[in-house]
Parts: C-alpha cells; structure tokens; sequence
C-alpha cells in the first residue's frame, strides 16, 4: 500500500497529499494531467541522505562488466531496488526529484550514468565504445549483478527506457516491474530503414547529423556540443522553463572522455550505418522479433514530446502483455521525470503494486 501521507510530505504538499493523489485520480485514471512542478520538501531531503553537489549523497563507484560505473543512491539499504535510467542530452539528474520521493516510500534508489556518461569509465582503453543498445542493456545486468539485486523495478525515458524494456523482454527474471516513457522503444534495424512522415523525420535532425563527419566534430567539440545539447532540450520540452543551471549541472556529464564516441555510434548503429560487435549479435537477434513484456508495466507517454507516439499508446501496446497501466501527461515534455518528478514516482510506486 502506499503510504499517501509520507509521499505527501515528501512533496511539500502537507498529510493529504492532494497534488500526487491528482496525478492518477482517485480511482487509478489511466490517463493523467501533470501538475506544476514542485521542489522536494525537507522529508524527501531526510530520506535520501546528506546532500551532495547537484541533489544527491556523494555519488559511488563499482566495477561492472566492461565499466566502472558512477551511480547516485539514496534511501535505505535493504528498500526495495528501483533503478533510475537516465536518456540522451541528460544525465542521473533527471531523477534528482523524483529519487528522494521514492527513498522517502522505502525504496532504495539507484541511479547510474550510462556509459559514456559522467563518472562512468570503460575499464579498458582497448573497449571499443559501443553504442548499441544489447551494450546498454548488459551494462545494467552487470551493475545488478555488481551490486547483488537479484531483481529491481526499472525506469527510465529515451535511452534510459529503452534499456529497461529489454531488459524487461529479455531477462524478466531480473525486472520488478517497469516504467517506460514512450512505450516500446526496442530499435528495430529493418524498420528503421524505411522513412517516416516528414514532420517525424524532422524531429530527428540530430540523428541525421551525427551520420556525418561534420556531427561528430561537433559532438567533440565542447562549445558545439553544449550549443547542440541546449538546444535539443529547448526543442523537445518547450513547456519546461528550467534556468541556466540546471542544464549545466547535467550538461557537466557531457564531458566524459567517451562521450562523442559512445552517442556517435549509438545512432549511426541505428540506422544501419555503423557495424555492432559480434559478442552481442545473439541479443540482438532476438530483439529484432520485437519479444513482448510480460512483467507489470506502466507506460507514459508526455503530451508535448515531439516523439511521442499518437494514438494514446495503442501503436505499442501488443508489446505488453502482463498488468498494465498507460498515462498521458498533458503539458510535459521528452525529459519527463525532471519536468514531473511526482507523476514519475508515482508511476513506479503504482507499477510496483500492479
């Protein structure tokens, strides 16, 4: 059951918790408005830990497969695990807001960088920086296995979501249950040879630019790539008024040494144009039957995303074929959970329940 009261205060919104009961309706609604974002409040603070720079407790590191992976924790050690996946131009404070609301209802929360990402490092300087979506997808397994969780509810938006479907498709056993923003976002290679409508092309450019040489400088370059990055963000959440700040604290993250080579190859693999490694053509291979999700999923679609699919989440929901619950958020944007932390957090808390 969840705990109304805590989530309440954890949202500075007092014992009723009027905001969060609204972001579901009173009888479970699976269609949501987002509410105006509100800071966390002392409760959520108490519960995720001492601060660090950015949100967070100071950030840890462990050896994870083909990483060093950096990650942010909060809340009790022994909590239920949910893993946060963070997508592309953002980093782990995407959940800075929505991780203590989940630590302040019991959960342990854990939020890595991806590789390529923040404090992350590839082990070996021999890796080759691999972008493909298996990659992520196995990262995350080792960082279970890293960390002893047998078993965590997974949540994430844009790369971050995708990472967790498969996941959730391909080792069920491993997954809770699942948030995904956007629905199914499982690459399909063949599909993605094949053109879209022009207005959906055109929210694309930047996987278009990076096929080029010319994409690559830029994402090399450090000023180019905050410019880029800025305005990917201004253009996929034109609701979201967040200030100069926020988006360096995550545009910070940008700077790891692997970063241009990891997200370079990560949408040129997607259309076909860069060649994956043979060690994850077994995953792949079964990827491309598009598997269907059996483990207790909801999945959120926000209104003002350019990306967002229409059809109120029908053009996926044969992929998901265990509890279910679909929401859409009027008024947010691509980076959903920084734009509505509460909506988010209610989103796993209610998925782990389903």
């Amino acid at each position: 059951m969840i705990n109304r009261r805590t989530f309440g205060r954890a949202l500075g919104l007092g014992a009723g918790g009027a905001v969060a009961a609204t972001l579901v309706g009173a009888s479970g609604s699976a269609h949501a408005s987002a509410a105006p974002r509100r800071p966390a409040g002392a409760a959520a603070a108490t519960a995720a830990g001492p601060r660090g720079s950015g949100g967070f407790p100071p950030l840890k590191t462990v050896r994870a497969g083909l990483l060093e992976v950096g990650y942010a924790e909060v809340g009790p050690a022994h909590g239920p695990p949910v893993i946060c996946l963070h997508g592309w131009p953002y980093d782990i404070h995407s959940f800075a807001e929505v991780a203590p609301l989940l630590a302040a209802e019991g959960h342990r929360v854990i939020v890595p960088y991806l590789r390529g990402h923040g404090t992350t490092r590839f082990v070996s300087p021999r890796t080759f920086r691999n972008g493909q979506q298996s990659a992520l997808a196995l990262d995350i397994i080792a960082l279970m296995d890293a960390l002893g969780l047998e078993k965590a509810v997974l949540a994430g938006f844009d790369w971050g979501a995708r990472t967790a479907d498969i996941i959730a498709a391909l080792w069920p056993e491993r997954c809770k249950a699942l948030v995904s923003v956007g629905g199914y976002l499982v690459v399909n290679l063949e599909a993605n040879l094949r053109p879209l409508a022009p207005a959906t092309e055109h929210a694309w450019w930047y996987q278009y630019y990076f096929a080029t040489e010319r994409g690559r400088i830029a994402m090399e370059d450090k000023a180019k790539r905050h410019d880029l990055t800025r305005l990917v963000w201004d253009t996929v959440s034109p609701t979201w008024h967040f200030d100069d700040a926020t988006f360096a604290r995550t545009a910070a993250a940008f700077d790891n040494p692997d970063y241009a080579a990891v997200v370079i190859h990560n949408y040129r693999w997607r259309l076909s144009l860069a060649e994956g490694e043979r060690r994850y053509e077994p995953y792949e291979k079964r990827l491309a039957t598009r598997p269907v999700v059996t483990v207790p999923t909801v999945t959120l679609d926000a209104e003002r995303d350019p990306f967002t699919a229409p059809g109120d989440g029908s053009a996926y929901r044969d992929r998901f074929a265990g509890p279910y619950d679909h929401r859409t958020l009027k008024g947010i944007g691509h980076n959903l959970p920084q734009e509505a932390p509460e909506a988010f957090a209610r989103a796993v808390l209610d998925a782990g329940r389903l």
